[in-house]
């Protein structure tokens, strides 16, 4: 007897759950950190080139949309157990990158608090909206989203060691930072492929759509959003080369879904059949 609905989505939500419960164990075990005593304060470079703070702040910037990103999220998730706690533990690390970065541009002397307090000011008149608007969609988007964030960090932090005396401080936070949104983005990854057993061809629709239309979040909603977007592509840490080889591709080959799979595009389905959750 093939499963009734009702128990397709009890056992997607327990498998949900004993997701969040290992990358929870896992954390707690092995990716704790504090800004206080885990960075090398002394150790900041005051001489760091420019270029590298501008793209700082400009990341730090999008973290401050924080508030945007749980609530606009929560009504997806509000009965889901395994998702809502999820978020609740992503929102508190997100927040810790956020205020470690805005330590490290006000230590380094690159921003003033009052300057930070100006961006804060700037950011809370937009508000951010959800990229997608069901829950398949936000977790193929946070999956895409969180590997795209990992490699911004990642590269960051190529910069920062190929430097004249590097930056010790800010390298160990971008280590962190990466080591976290790398997590992130495994446990969406493996969300992904729940969905996936369930409903191929439908999850694959769904993650065309989060492709197509991808933008990393809130940065075109920023002042002078073409110029960060620039510095960014010319200190060569993401541009659209980097996120058809090093995201899309990526993406394929960790989800076991060939290249012709995915472009076999179904113009007539409008929504997956795997069972959404509440």
């Amino acid at each position: 007897m093939l499963p009734t609905r009702q128990q397709d989505s009890t056992g997607l939500e327990e498998a949900y759950y004993r997701l969040f419960r290992e990358f929870f164990d896992k954390a707690e075990k092995k990716r704790r950190w504090s800004i206080r005593d885990d960075i090398p304060w002394d150790q900041v470079n005051p001489n760091l080139n420019p270029a590298i703070a501008d793209v700082l702040e400009t990341f730090c910037t999008v973290e401050l949309y924080l508030p945007d990103y749980i609530e606009k999220a929560w009504p997806l998730l509000r009965n889901s157990r395994g998702r809502i706690w999820f978020h609740a533990n992503w929102g508190y690390e997100e927040a810790k990158h956020s205020m470690a970065m805005g330590d490290w541009l006000i230590k380094s002397g690159q921003r003033t608090e009052e300057q930070l307090r100006e961006v804060e000011t700037q950011v809370s008149q937009y508000q951010w909206k959800l990229p997608q608007d069901s829950a398949i969609g936000m977790v193929l988007y946070g999956m895409t989203q969180e590997l795209a964030t990992f490699l911004h960090y990642r590269n960051l932090r190529h910069c920062v060691e190929n430097e004249p005396g590097g930056d010790p401080a800010l390298s160990k936070i971008l280590k962190f930072i990466s080591v976290d949104e790398r997590a992130h983005h495994n446990f969406y990854l493996n969300v992904a492929k729940l969905y996936l057993e369930r409903d191929r061809s439908g999850t694959i629709e769904a993650l065309r759509r989060v492709i197509h239309t991808f933008q990393m979040p809130a940065v075109d909603m920023l002042a002078d959003s073409r110029r960060r977007v620039q510095a960014i592509k010319e200190l060569k840490i993401f541009d659209e080369d980097m996120f058809f080889t090093d995201v899309v591709k990526a993406l394929l080959f960790e989800l076991g879904i060939e290249w012709c799979e995915f472009r076999q595009r179904k113009p007539n389905r409008r929504s997956i059949s795997a069972p959404s959750l509440p």
